[in-house]
């Protein structure tokens, strides 16, 4: 099971960095998909057997392809909470680490208002939810920094230019 000590822990090879909020996402999407999905399809599986000749059989090849689906999703999952170390989200505000809410200016933008980041693993990371990535480009420019520096992020649409306001 996943080693739930609250810690920033060293980023090795295996290690997947995620808050506690996002290791419980992770456990109850497998839980899901163990107890709930995997028994429906094995469902659909049956029912489309009784239809007969499996090769000219759309549902039989569509709840298969599904399962397929579902057990790789499972398999993922389940290598994702094993090596699933929790980051601290109650560190020093000296600087910008996992789990820091950063509170940014775009000086490339003449009225932008201020945007609001949490720096996340990889398998947290949900821009919509203002959750970035320590390896995107702007959550790794982002790293260990402090509140008043200046940062300037290469992204696809160019550079952009922040000044870090806060850490929370």
């Amino acid at each position: 099971m996943a080693d739930t000590k609250t810690m920033t822990p060293p980023a090795d090879e295996k290690s997947i960095l995620v808050t506690k909020e996002g290791l419980k996402k992770l456990t109850e999407e497998l839980d899901g998909l163990r107890n709930v999905k995997r028994k429906e399809v094995a469902e659909r599986i049956k029912e489309a057997i009784s239809y007969g000749d499996l090769s000219e059989n759309s549902e039989y090849e569509e709840a298969k392809n599904e399962q397929a689906f579902v057990e790789g999703r499972i398999m993922d999952l389940e290598e994702k909470v094993k090596f699933a170390k929790i980051i601290n989200e109650k560190h020093q505000m000296a600087s910008v680490q996992l789990g820091t809410k950063v509170i940014v200016r775009n000086l490339s933008k003449r009225s932008a208002q201020n945007e609001e980041y949490t720096i996340v693993g990889s398998t947290e990371a949900d821009p919509l939810a203002h959750k970035i990535s320590n390896e995107s480009p702007v959550g790794s420019a982002l790293l260990d920094r402090k509140a008043g520096d200046k940062i300037k992020v290469h992204i696809p649409a160019g550079a952009v230019e922040y000044e870090i306001l806060k850490l929370e």
